[in-house]
């Protein structure tokens, strides 16, 4: 099955009060396991994340075609700018275009700008976009412009690059290769914590999803270590590549 939420959410039990696991963006597809009353049990295609969705109907698979290039893109209800609609569509959802007019992509039933999105095959340098993500603040198991958590800020954009990437710290250490000399830093170093990552943007800076600061920030590498070490008790168990 194919999603066709802007943002759903999935959760760990079959509640809206219980724990936010993640969540698919606009295109994705995932699997039925189990039907309830009200809930379906899932499996989500990229990672094979398991978690529970609120029962609706929902759009068979279709092949995508473009990728959304930007934190949030505007969507119309025609291809014109005066028939925007309230909703976005978030940096790595996925869309079918079934039509060209103008400037305008057409999919499903709504209409985006060319320019906002990018054919599904094309790749680039792995986090070369990850600052637009500056400023979007810190939500567990979120991972859209909405709000997002740190290991889905390394998730999005292995996928958005069409490349796996686990959807957690604990998976995702596990993963990656392992860097011996956990004292020089480079860009696009992974460094980890217990249920922490954060992504090197230089030799002295990273950028994570930080819930002490509730938003995705630019920090000094040795002195969030520092701080994490003071604060949280915890040190670097890795550094990734």
């Amino acid at each position: 099955m194919r999603n066709t939420d802007f943002i759903l959410n999935i959760y760990e039990k079959k509640s809206s009060l219980s724990k936010l696991s993640t969540q698919l963006l606009y295109g994705e597809s995932f699997t039925i396991q189990k039907n309830y009353t009200n809930w379906i049990k899932i499996k989500s295609k990229y990672d094979n994340y398991i978690g529970y969705i609120k029962k609706k109907k929902f759009k068979p698979k279709v092949i995508n075609t473009h990728k959304i290039n930007k934190l949030s893109a505007e969507v119309y209800k025609k291809p014109n700018k005066n028939f925007k609609i309230k909703k976005k569509l978030s940096f790595c959802s996925f869309i079918s275009v079934k039509k060209k007019e103008k400037n305008f992509y057409k999919f499903d039933n709504y209409w985006i700008k060319k320019k906002d999105v990018t054919p599904i095959n094309k790749t680039e340098n792995i986090f070369s976009k990850i600052k637009t993500f500056k400023g979007v603040k810190y939500k567990w198991g979120g991972i859209s412009f909405k709000g997002i958590d740190c290991s889905a800020l390394v998730q999005i954009f292995y996928k958005y690059n069409n490349k796996f990437c686990p959807r957690d710290t604990k998976d995702q250490i596990k993963f990656f290769t392992k860097i011996k000399n956990i004292k020089l830093f480079k860009k696009n170093d992974l460094i980890f914590w217990t249920g922490h990552v954060a992504v090197c943007i230089n030799s002295k800076s990273l950028i994570h999803a930080y819930g002490p600061k509730k938003k995705v920030i630019i920090m000094n590498i040795k002195k969030t270590i520092s701080e994490i070490k003071q604060n949280a008790k915890l040190n670097v168990i890795g550094k990734m590549k």
